[in-house]
């Protein structure tokens, strides 16, 4: 069976990474995958890009005015929603052609507009679209927060400047994914039991078949390793505990910095003893601010995509925290846990489905800069520390396996395509 997975990047963005594990899991238990996007990052031979031109840049800038003057020519929320009002029309690639399923990931930002989807469903092949977000099953929005105008229809969209209207963007956008989506079936997974609840809401989705597979990890990669070599290897202090906070974009609001900070100088006001002993790693994009911004010693690195590096940081460290106030299936905490490091993280989105309170990590009340400070510190404390990462590795590994994951995913092919496992 050939099977192409198609995703806007090859490795920026968590969406980017699940789709290649998601590949990589398929090659390996004997699937034919190939996976299209619009910005390649390696050389890896079975990762096709899209003909770079300036009508890509082009598609991105105008689908980004047209949000613009909707929202009244303010810059509020501009990357919050997507119309897909541009793309590139890939049935006419072979690689298009030659396959037998079509598995849509991420595809927003000019890489496939609705046209470009119908299309695909026009031309007969089974389609799978696996959620990253809700954008599918919303008219505009990627994270619907507390509006639920998607289960009836969405408008008034509060992610356009003023509220907007009746007849908004949102609206006119939904009628149209609501038009395309009753024309042909589509099989859609999300990534958590949280976001296939949501999608289960949407008036867009009604009889169509919506389903929840987690996202795959290398557990063979991701593992746990010796502490002491891993810090050797990332030139971090043998001595003390160290804390892992980390993102592709460190000041991206959404991702929770403020919470990070607040709870660390509560730690350090109410715990003065670990302003020597703790330590705080950080990795991603401007990660040196956070110097300036703790009560810790800190110690930044840039964005990482060496996953071997990864590996060391997450066995180098003995805790890690995403204070993120909105995610559907973070890879972070797959990858900390599949090392056997214990993590903390607010009650949102499927991280309650991936931390078992208590017993491999720590789900902290929604927004409580005290309770994420308590988590940090019970983890940090907790006399059966050895346990809680064994657990929170056992999770990983029977949860998130690639070989799982997989199977799972080729039921599925077989199932639209009419084959037998």
């Amino acid at each position: 069976m050939r099977v192409l997975i198609i995703n806007t990047s090859e490795r920026i963005g968590g969406a980017a990474v699940a789709a290649s594990r998601l590949m990589e899991s398929l090659k390996n238990n004997g699937i034919k995958a190939k996976m299209l996007v619009r910005n390649k990052q390696t050389d890896q031979i079975s990762v096709v890009a899209l003909k770079q031109s300036w009508s890509l840049v082009w598609q991105f800038v105008w689908e980004r005015i047209v949000i613009w003057k909707a929202n009244h020519f303010k810059k509020n929320d501009l990357f919050a929603v997507d119309i897909a009002n541009t793309g590139t029309d890939i049935t006419t690639l072979p690689e298009f052609q030659q396959a037998d399923v079509i598995h849509l990931h991420w595809i927003n930002q000019g890489m496939l507009s609705l046209k470009n989807i119908k299309k695909i469903l026009a031309s007969g092949k089974p389609v799978v679209w696996t959620m990253h977000d809700m954008w599918p099953c919303t008219g505009i929005c990627h994270h619907a927060r507390q509006c639920t105008r998607y289960e009836q229809e969405c408008h008034h969209c509060p992610f356009l400047y003023g509220g907007s209207g009746k007849r908004d963007l949102s609206y006119r956008v939904f009628l149209k994914k609501k038009e395309l989506y009753q024309s042909h079936p589509i099989t859609f997974v999300a990534c958590s039991h949280w976001l296939e609840n949501l999608a289960r809401k949407s008036a867009l989705l009604k009889g169509h078949t919506v389903t929840s597979i987690p996202n795959p990890i290398n557990t063979n990669l991701f593992k746990p390793h010796s502490a002491e070599e891993a810090r050797r290897k990332c030139a971090l202090p043998q001595q003390g505990k160290l804390l892992l906070f980390g993102s592709v974009k460190i000041t991206d609001k959404r991702k929770g910095i403020d919470y990070m900070i607040e709870a660390c100088k509560l730690l350090a006001e109410k715990h003065p003893e670990l302003k020597n002993e703790l330590g705080v790693v950080v990795f991603g994009n401007q990660s040196e601010q956070m110097e300036h911004l703790l009560p810790f010693k800190v110690y930044p690195f840039n964005f990482v995509s060496n996953e071997h590096q990864l590996v060391d940081i997450y066995n180098a460290v003995d805790l890690f925290v995403t204070p993120s106030l909105e995610e559907n299936l973070p890879n972070t905490i797959m990858e900390a846990m599949s090392c056997g490091t214990p993590c903390v993280g607010f009650n949102v989105g499927g991280i309650p489905e991936m931390i078992d309170h208590l017993h491999n990590g720590y789900v902290a009340q929604y927004k409580s800069v005290e309770d994420f400070a308590n988590g940090i510190y019970w983890i940090l404390t907790e006399p059966e520390y050895a346990t809680l990462a064994e657990q929170a590795c056992r999770k990983a590994v029977s949860n998130y396996s690639e070989r799982a994951i997989a199977k799972r995913y080729i039921d599925v092919y077989n199932k639209i395509t009419g084959r037998h496992a």
